[in-house]
């Protein structure tokens, strides 16, 4: 009995059952599945949307144009964004839209995991009870029965139906290789960043690689994390984290975010835009990928960003692409309120990198002193 469930295997099992479109989130803990179907899938069939509750939205109206389900991965953490699309459209009460819910379980009960998992996954199986969303927890022994099993429930029931994934169930299945001419390095732009604004600025950082690196950065050289906000969870959200901010001070609040949180809640940057706050500074930094859960693909090489800035109202926006460019261009965004820096980096991290060694919990008091007057460390 094979310990493993080969992403291949359960791919080809979903399609025999007419499971046919693939949208979601990518999850550290279905990158291999996730490889797989963008491998295997066209384009048409394999939609890597901005935030979960979209590929929701996007079965729904997969199904009523043809009667048959489609799958939406994502990890737990994305849940939320599905709690309104789940209840006020999919719910049999409403429109009844069955689809296959695949979930990362990050944060299982008994396992380690960072500290923005551990609620979120005790939580996770209650949650789904909670919205009468009819689950199992994928069983590399019993797979193929518990497939069956979830589409039968999705012809029977008309509802959504989920199965759980644990960490290591899923064997391994390497992405493509991406070219790229790009040449600067996100960890090098993020310490570009950090040696041209002032020492008295303070930094919103995205969730995932680039709040790590910053961490890294603020050790290797010495200095304090007092005016760093680490955004470890809440992916999408780290524009309007320094929006409140900038409420609360005179001095300025860099957001340094990335092209998946951008993307994933594309609102809070056009409202952040149109409050015109002189001391915020917005900083995109897209290396086109979800690098943190596997370097699975966005859209966002394939859209004009600074003209969506621009239209959201940004005053102006440059883009840089050459690390000589970059200080200089930090220092004119440094001078120029209202308008935005958009960097593209290569993708890719040091394999060495690490966690930041403070919790959540004393980055938020830690900058909470220094909001209240302490000193720039």
């Amino acid at each position: 009995m094979s310990t493993l469930v080969e992403p291949g295997e359960f791919y080809e099992l979903l399609g025999e059952n007419d499971i046919d479109v693939f949208a979601g989130v990518p999850d550290s803990l279905l990158q291999d599945f996730a490889a797989y179907v963008e491998s295997a899938a066209s384009a048409d069939r394999h939609i890597i949307t901005a935030n979960e509750g979209n590929a929701v939205a996007l079965a729904g109206g997969y199904h009523i144009a043809t009667g048959k389900f489609a799958a939406v991965y994502l990890q737990n953490s994305g849940l939320g964004n599905t709690v309104n699309p789940l209840l006020s459209l999919a719910d049999e009460a409403v429109y009844g839209l069955p689809m296959l819910l695949i979930i990362g379980w990050r944060g299982e009960p008994g396992t380690e995991d960072e500290p923005q998992h551990v609620t979120q996954g005790r939580l996770n199986n209650p949650l789904l009870e909670l919205m009468g969303i009819e689950y199992a927890v994928l069983d590399p022994g019993s797979w193929r029965e518990q497939v069956d099993w979830a589409v039968a429930q999705l012809r029977e029931l008309s509802k959504p139906v989920a199965i759980v994934v644990r960490k290591g169930v899923f064997g391994k299945f390497a992405s493509a290789e991406r070219s790229t001419t790009l040449t600067l390095k996100r960890e090098d732009a993020l310490e570009a960043i950090i040696d041209a604004i002032d020492p008295s600025d303070f930094i919103v950082s995205t969730t995932g690689k680039t709040s790590r690196e910053v961490f890294e950065i603020r050790e290797r050289r010495g200095e304090g994390h007092s005016q760093d906000f680490l955004t470890v969870g809440g992916m999408g959200h780290a524009s309007s984290i320094a929006l409140g901010m900038c409420l609360g001070t005179d001095r300025r609040v860099y957001c340094i975010d990335g092209d998946g949180a951008f993307l994933m809640h594309l609102g809070a940057a056009v409202v952040a835009a149109q409050q015109h706050r002189e001391n915020f500074r917005y900083v995109l930094v897209n290396n086109g990928a979800h690098e943190s859960v596997g370097g699975q693909p966005t859209v966002a090489f394939g859209i004009d960003i600074p003209a969506i800035l621009i239209a959201a109202g940004f005053s102006g926006v440059e883009t840089v692409r050459e690390p000589a460019d970059l200080p200089a261009a930090v220092r004119r965004l440094a001078d120029s309120s209202g308008t935005a820096l958009v960097v593209e980096v290569a993708q890719g991290s040091r394999a060495d990198l690490g966690r930041p060694t403070r919790s959540p919990a004393e980055n938020k008091f830690d900058m909470m002193r220094e909001f209240q007057g302490g000193a720039p460390q």
